[in-house]
């Protein structure tokens, strides 16, 4: 395949992937595997999940990051670079329109409908995608305990209103790890 045509297939993926994406980068998930892992086959199901995890460790949006990760991997640089505008074009443009008329727009009872039921889907592909890396987990008594422990704890987070960052749990997590880890190697 041509380096053009693969340049347009990311920046078309990604455009279509950024405009029907809502939720951000955690709803992408979902579509993020479907188009490459299932569809173009451009990625294992374990280097999907680890570009995930890659994602979600480095600073910034979890979607930028995925999208520049598979661009590169795709076309390099110049991939990374349409993958990513690809990404964040329509979100941009979206929002643009909407702070034009943004007073207008919420006014509008089906608008207001409307995103009621996209917080319902939106639920739903963020429970999806944990799930899915749930599964491509290796299943050790640590990993089990350490996915159990975290997901107890934020919920606790959540509901009790404690205000403490997701960031605080992964790098509990890293921490956690680092020692068993050391620990093995005794």
């Amino acid at each position: 395949m041509s380096r053009i045509k693969n340049l347009a297939m990311l920046f078309s993926s990604m455009f279509k992937i950024g405009a029907f994406t809502f939720g951000g980068g955690y709803a992408m998930i979902a579509l993020l595997e479907n188009e490459f892992v299932s569809e173009k086959k451009w990625m294992s199901e374990e280097e999907f999940a680890d570009m995930v995890a890659l994602a979600e460790s480095t600073p910034g949006p979890i979607a930028i990051n995925s999208s520049t990760y598979i661009g590169y991997k795709v076309e390099g640089i110049l991939g990374s670079t349409a993958a990513t505008i690809g990404v964040v074009l329509p979100p941009f443009l979206i929002i643009y329109t909407i702070s034009l008329f943004f007073d207008q727009f919420l006014a509008i009872g089906a608008i207001s409908k409307a995103f009621m039921g996209i917080q319902a889907g939106v639920g739903f592909l963020i429970l999806r995608a944990g799930w899915k890396l749930f599964k491509g987990l290796e299943k050790s008594p640590f990993s089990i305990g350490v996915f159990a422990a975290v997901s107890i704890l934020m919920i606790i987070n959540r509901y009790l209103a404690l205000g403490i960052s997701v960031i605080v749990f992964i790098i509990l997590s890293a921490i956690v790890a680092l020692i068993t880890l050391r620990e093995e190697k005794r």
